[in-house]
């Protein structure tokens, strides 16, 4: 038997600033040509583990260690880490910290220039590998003019030039649109396929890993390897649900209708599933069985209003063209669409962060063109994806406050809205902490304190669950919803197709700067036209209800999301 590239006996390890270890008693192999999924909720150990793999444990990350670690038959402490990155290439969640070269030629030739290799070679190998992972036609582009997925194709060549061992990817999908996650790890796969790599991938969305093979999931929880199972025998269990982690919607969705979960139904992905006669007609029964009460819409105000508006960061080209749309108060609203769509830019266009090049936006039926950015701050708070990017004050009650300091009111009037808000966003009893001592989830409550505080009449978040776990996700969005109950509108700029069915009745579907639809969000991933042009990707739950003969998927789905919301109400009690 081949001898394992990545080999932990007994491992344990304690970062220098830690009062406790991160990792103990890791014991796993990872052999050639092995694709190892690691899961756990944040902070189980999942991301240590990578560092330990790539060497950025002990060099940037100094602690200490127990037992033994051996990559590509080398103890990661005795060797450089130059010589680590021609065992293991790593991509990063953010691709933008790994660039180099002023244009993504520059940028896989990189390690080739370090290595001296001959200029005729070099571009002989850039040009090979550029052409693997479909970025050849970009060599000339500058890294920040690519896409996310192209982005992630660029990293991947970076790393392949060394042709080394194993590839170890850290949460890859994070920031990226579902069909180019797909496309992501579709490459992952053909290379894998090419070079007998072994590859780990560290992520939350697993459905989405799980598009292709995947032949073992190691499960994290609290420093330690509670699971290493095949594939196919790990997700008949029921330890992903146990450890706050999201199964697949396919298998949810068997779960409820009763179908048993065991191996010979093959339930590594949607199309590989072998149902049974049987089974199909369980998923048919519980659809007939569980059709939603309907409830009367109230009539709603509209807030805002987008006329024909239209915007280029340059003037040769358009960001967003002739874009329509209306929201009412009290929505809760998903913009989705491909990396690149125009979301974010028509998020800054609402704020006044740029001025439209034409039309017009609407608060409340009156035109706010001629407010500053400040005046539409206190009307309509935007939310960043990174809170760190948000927040300047050491101390939470102080960042909180912040925005009140130049608002006119006295000192009482100011600790009273402060305590109201923290109140609110369940931030009250740690109002003398430091920022520093948050979790992340935590951190992006103070951002929306300090932008509540204001008493906005709307607010856009900007990828407000990305890069979380399935319990902080939930933490997040049950926070958002319950906000949205008490009359706050909230409009979500996403690329999680989850959140999206769960969390808001309806979409607003942009692709090349246009508007494709406004729709309800069942009906977003049950049009398979929609999904194409927007570059999103079709639901496993549709999928599932056509292989079950369900004449209406769009129908199944949102039945699903009705049964799943009832069901976590009762689990809470």
């Amino acid at each position: 038997m081949a001898e394992p590239i990545i080999s932990f006996k007994d491992y344990g390890f304690q970062y220098l600033a830690q009062a406790s270890p991160t990792l103990y008693h890791i014991n796993l192999d990872i052999y050639p040509g092995e694709k190892v999924l690691i899961a756990g909720a944040s902070g189980s150990g999942k991301s240590t583990i990578g560092s330990c793999i790539n060497g950025l444990i002990p060099y940037a990350y100094p602690g200490e260690s127990t037992g033994e670690l051996l990559v590509g038959g080398k103890d990661p402490a005795k060797e450089s880490i130059f010589n680590l990155s021609q065992i293991v290439g790593t991509v990063l969640q953010d691709t933008d910290g790994q660039f180099i070269g002023l244009t993504v030629g520059e940028d896989i030739a990189f390690a080739l220039e370090n290595d001296c290799v001959p200029q005729e070679e070099m571009k002989k190998t850039v040009q090979e590998v550029a052409r693997l992972v479909d970025i050849d036609h970009h060599l000339e582009y500058a890294p920040h003019e690519l896409s996310g997925g192209q982005k992630q194709r660029v990293s991947l060549a970076g790393v392949m030039v060394e042709q080394v061992q194993a590839l170890l990817f850290d949460e890859p999908l994070a920031n990226l649109d579902p069909a180019a996650g797909r496309a992501t790890i579709e490459l992952i796969d053909r290379i894998q396929e090419r070079t007998g790599a072994a590859v780990i991938i560290i992520e939350h969305r697993l459905e989405d890993v799980l598009w292709r093979r995947v032949d073992r999931i190691v499960l994290m929880d609290e420093g330690r390897i509670v699971a290493d199972l095949p594939t196919k025998e790990f997700l008949t269990g029921e330890m992903l649900v146990d450890h706050g982690i999201r199964e697949p919607l396919y298998l949810t969705a068997l779960r409820y209708a009763g179908v048993p979960m065991t191996e010979e139904l093959e339930p590594q992905h949607v199309d590989s599933l072998r149902l049974s006669a049987e089974n199909k007609e369980q998923v048919r029964g519980w659809f007939r069985e569980n059709e939603p009460s309907r409830k009367a819409e109230a009539e709603r105000q509209e807030i805002l209003r987008v006329e024909n508006l239209s915007f280029g960061y340059t003037p040769e080209v358009q960001n967003l063209k002739k874009v329509n749309f209306s929201i009412k108060e009290g929505e809760m609203v998903s913009i989705v669409g491909k990396n690149g769509a125009g979301k974010s830019t028509l998020a800054k266009l609402i704020c006044g962060f740029e001025k439209p090049t034409a039309g017009r936006i609407c608060l409340e039926g009156r035109d706010i063109s001629g407010d500053t950015i400040k005046e539409r701050a206190q009307r309509i708070g935007y939310v960043m994806q990174n809170p760190n990017q948000m927040i300047s004050k050491p101390l939470i009650w102080d960042e909180v406050e912040m925005a009140l300091l130049a608002s006119g009111m006295s000192a009482e009037e100011r600790k009273e809205r402060v305590e109201e808000t923290l109140k609110i966003c369940g931030l009250y009893p740690f109002r003398k902490w430091p920022v520093s001592a948050l979790s992340f989830g935590q951190k992006k409550r103070v951002t929306i304190a300090g932008i509540l505080v204001q008493r906005p009449q709307m607010i856009i978040l900007d990828e407000p669950t990305a890069g979380q776990d399935y319990h902080h996700y939930t933490e997040i969005m049950e926070f958002l919803k319950a906000l949205n109950a008490q009359g706050f509108t909230i409009v979500m700029i996403t690329h999680d197709m989850h959140l999206m069915l769960e969390y808001t009745p309806r979409a607003i579907v942009f692709s090349e700067g246009e508007l494709l639809a406004d729709t309800t969000a069942a009906h977003v991933l049950n049009d398979p036209d929609l999904v194409e042009r927007a570059n999103l990707k079709e639901t496993s739950l549709y999928t599932l209800s056509m292989a079950c003969g369900v004449e209406d998927p769009q129908e199944f789905t949102k039945r699903f999301i009705a049964y799943e919301e009832a069901h976590r109400k009762r689990q809470e009690g």
